[in-house]
């Protein structure tokens, strides 16, 4: 939103290192995570609308950028060769050639999670047995159907590196639809824009939010007991209060630093994909006979799969752990992995010195057990059938 006033001309700085610009930035961004983290506290009847509202809005913005843009781009500046979008490289960052190759993945890398968002509201899902499994496979399906056709067009519909180069906007994008679509045109898709990452900060937040009390009921978060209380409609308000006051916290730290926000932003993404990578290891080489009888499963390509998603994520994390600029300065500085290895170290030892039975009851074992012999029961008595 705030790109709106380099198109406009307006007489303030977009300049990120301005504190000026940042405390602007700061207060807009307080007021959207206000709005988008407000919706978590509505009755939870009205999520399946909220949902379908979302989806509405991401598809409409799908559609209007692979129909609408290409058309305003063919009019006003022209398309790029397929050599600029499928061979061409330039190198900005001063890494090696290879590096500077990797480093295209660094913005996609960060937003490439949340596939096991169904896993988390699992508990509120019917049939979750196989519903979770099914919208984990099918929300990296579509990503992966809908993100991949929408960046070769984006490489296709960018300007030249001159022009685009000499934008001021901190959202680029901004200025390449003005360009191509014009100032009444593109003010429309930034709405749309606007309101799908809204949204989709709201879904975001019914997943997290159930995530938070998960982990609070089990005791591992400070003032557990609070924050795993439900309300009556049996919504978990006090978690949504958790994840709203922390996640307004985090946003302060734009304020003394543009590097200091942007790092914990990739940090941010980095324990989700090294958790993927974790598990992804563990059912390759430590459990690949294992949990056979889960109602939804890949079957036989569970164990390859696995492994090719251990070396992408591993690669993913890789990539969200460099410096972006080099040489590395205290102002290029990607402190992500300074991040992440403080937050490793503090687990490591709570995990050293805090008794077992305080973090993975007794009792919560049993019950896991309890439910895995009753799914193997329920394997055995199919098996039976088939068999008679």
């Amino acid at each position: 939103m705030l790109s709106e006033i380099a198109v406009f001309g307006i007489n303030f700085t977009t300049d990120v290192t301005d504190v000026k610009f940042r405390a602007v930035q700061w207060i807009v961004s307080e007021i959207f995570l206000f709005i988008a983290i407000g919706m978590n506290y509505l009755n939870p009847k009205t999520y399946k609308t909220i949902f379908r509202i979302a989806t509405g809005i991401i598809m409409l913005d799908f559609f209007l950028n692979i129909i609408w843009l290409p058309i305003a781009v063919s009019k006003s500046y022209g398309f790029q060769s397929a050599e600029y979008a499928f061979t061409q490289t330039f190198n900005e960052t001063g890494a090696p050639p290879v590096w500077n190759w990797m480093l295209s993945y660094y913005v996609t890398a960060g937003i490439l999670v949340g596939f096991e968002a169904s896993g988390h509201i699992s508990e509120e899902t019917q049939n979750a047995s196989s519903t979770a499994a099914k919208g984990i496979f099918t929300s990296a399906v579509a990503s992966c159907v809908l993100g991949f056709p929408i960046v070769i067009l984006f490489l296709f519909c960018l300007p030249d590196l001159d022009t685009l180069y000499a934008f001021t906007a901190p959202q680029p994008f901004v200025n390449i639809y003005a360009l191509s679509l014009g100032r009444g045109g593109h003010v429309f898709m930034n709405i749309i824009c606007i309101l799908g990452l809204i949204f989709n900060t709201t879904v975001a937040g019914v997943a997290s939010s159930r995530l938070i009390w998960a982990v609070a009921r089990d005791g591992v978060l400070p003032f557990s007991g609070w924050i795993s209380k439900v309300s009556g409609d049996r919504e978990p308000r006090n978690a949504v209060i958790t994840m709203h006051t922390v996640a307004a916290l985090l946003l302060c730290t734009i304020l003394p630093s543009p590097v200091a926000f942007t790092s914990l932003v990739s940090a941010a993404g980095v324990p989700t994909i090294m958790a993927y990578a974790l598990i992804c290891f563990g059912r390759t080489f430590i459990t690949p006979n294992e949990f056979r009888h889960a109602r939804w499963s890949l079957g036989k390509w569970s164990r390859p799969m696995s492994f090719v998603a251990l070396i992408w994520n591993l690669y993913l994390a890789a990539v969200l752990f460099s410096p972006i600029e080099f040489p590395v300065t205290a102002d290029t500085f990607n402190y992500s992995p300074v991040i992440f290895g403080v937050i490793t170290i503090f687990g490591i030892l709570t995990w050293w010195l805090t008794p077992e039975e305080k973090w993975l009851p007794a009792a919560r074992l049993g019950k896991l057990k309890e439910i895995e012999e009753s799914m193997n029961r329920g394997a055995h008595g199919r098996s039976n059938d088939v068999s008679a």
